[in-house]
């Protein structure tokens, strides 16, 4: 996460802040050994500056690294180390929210939907911090950026609809069956989850291993998430970069990927 630098130092003498790559637009991403350390000021800061167009975006995920920045900083650019990952064989279905999942599913009033809304969903993640994830951090140049990002056909977004309302949902990055979880937020209860829970389906059913979450929280680590050490993370994205892209289709039938009929 970010962090306030003015709060780090406590003591009268606090450590010397580790150099910082500048990029200028189009420029190549520094390599990922050069990302700030634990203790440093804001571990996993790899560089600053550069574009939040398409082009760099997508050069960006499939080396590992993302933007995040706060109102009034430049871009800033990350690669932590170790890495929230999600193993979607991994994903816990807790008996409390199994009982919810199980009467969604089984209504008629609800659906899951992909990329019918992905401006309303990134722009409903940016409305407001929330546990476990972030949301004061996209600023109107990330809306814009990954609404582009999504019409070029790399970033979806899943959604919770329950009598036609958009309650809950999530966006992320897609590169070939690398995937990359960015924000979620509910209007309901559990709304959230339950798109996380089509997405895990999504990806079972099209073997796709695993969804970035990119850092550690313990809302994360209850639903099976775990870290893994950066350039284990790095080999995954760039061999799941090359296999074909699953169409961004959900069908209820995936749910039996993740709750058999008879459970």
């Amino acid at each position: 996460m970010l962090v306030d630098y003015s709060s780090t130092m406590s003591t009268p003498a606090p450590l010397p802040q580790p150099p910082l790559t500048w990029l200028e637009p189009g420029q190549d991403f520094p390599p990922l050994t050069l990302a700030w350390g634990e203790d440093s000021p804001a571990p996993g800061l790899l560089a600053a500056g550069g574009a939040l167009d398409v082009t760099t975006l997508c050069q960006a995920y499939s080396q590992g690294i993302f933007p995040w920045f706060s109102p009034g900083q430049p871009i800033l650019w990350w690669a932590p180390h170790p890495r929230m990952v999600l193993d979607v064989a991994r994903f816990r279905v807790h008996r409390s929210f199994k009982k919810n999942l199980f009467q969604f599913q089984r209504s008629p009033d609800c659906e899951i939907r992909f990329d019918s809304a992905f401006e309303q969903v990134i722009r409903a993640c940016a409305q407001g911090q929330r546990p476990g994830q972030r949301g004061t951090w996209i600023v109107p140049d990330m809306v814009d950026a990954y609404v582009a990002l999504h019409q070029a056909g790399f970033a979806h977004s899943v959604e919770t609809w329950v009598k036609g309302e958009l309650v809950g949902g999530l966006y992320c990055v897609a590169l070939g069956k690398a995937v990359f979880g960015e924000s979620m937020f509910s209007r309901q209860a559990n709304a959230s989850k339950i798109a996380l829970a089509a997405l895990v389906s999504w990806c079972r059913h099209n073997d796709v291993p695993s969804i970035d979450c990119q850092q550690n929280t313990e809302h994360l680590a209850r639903l099976g998430a775990r870290e893994m050490p950066r350039q284990n993370f790095l080999e995954q994205v760039r061999y799941n970069l090359h296999l074909s892209t699953p169409s961004w289709l959900f069908d209820p039938l995936y749910w039996q990927s993740l709750m058999p009929p008879d459970c």
